[in-house]
């Protein structure tokens, strides 16, 4: 089941292109999947609905991810803001399991969970009604880096 998790995860990353102008905040992840193109949330919310077609549980996991990479190391896809991955249950010995379709790999020490849910709509990081007239645009940036250990 893991490796079947691992190998929908990099075909994503394979065969959809990151485009942040492909999709909305509401786009459905059908669209997304038409589209070939979107952003983490889109390619989470499609391997979601893979996951759970084949009858596996699945769950929606939003945060961060290391902005600055270790030496050596390729930087992810969605540093600098909010990133979202995949849960999928792997039985009561190993739980939940993070797979990251963004960047194809397993979730690890880099990614930071911030909510959990049954998708974008659970765990959307700003959500409500504005009353008020005129366009509004909000844009957010974060850097994420290991603080240096301090010493006793």
């Amino acid at each position: 089941m893991l490796d079947a998790a691992i190998a929908l995860a990099l075909r994503i990353q394979r065969e959809f292109d990151f485009d942040p102008t492909a999709t909305l905040v509401d786009t459905v992840p059908g669209e997304a999947f038409r589209k070939r193109g979107g952003v983490c949330q889109d390619f989470a919310q499609i391997m979601i609905s893979g996951l759970r077609a084949a009858g596996l549980p699945a769950a929606y996991a939003s945060g961060y991810i290391r902005t600055l990479p270790p030496p050596g190391q390729p930087r992810l896809v969605g540093a600098d803001a909010t990133h979202a991955w995949v849960l999928v249950w792997a039985g009561p010995q190993l739980g939940w399991v993070g797979v990251d379709p963004t960047n194809g790999i397993w979730m690890a020490g880099d990614h930071i969970v911030v909510a959990i849910g049954r998708d974008y709509s659970d765990v959307a990081p700003i959500d409500g009604i504005v009353l008020g007239y005129g366009a509004q645009k909000m844009h957010v940036s974060v850097d994420v880096e290991p603080l240096e250990p301090i010493p006793a």
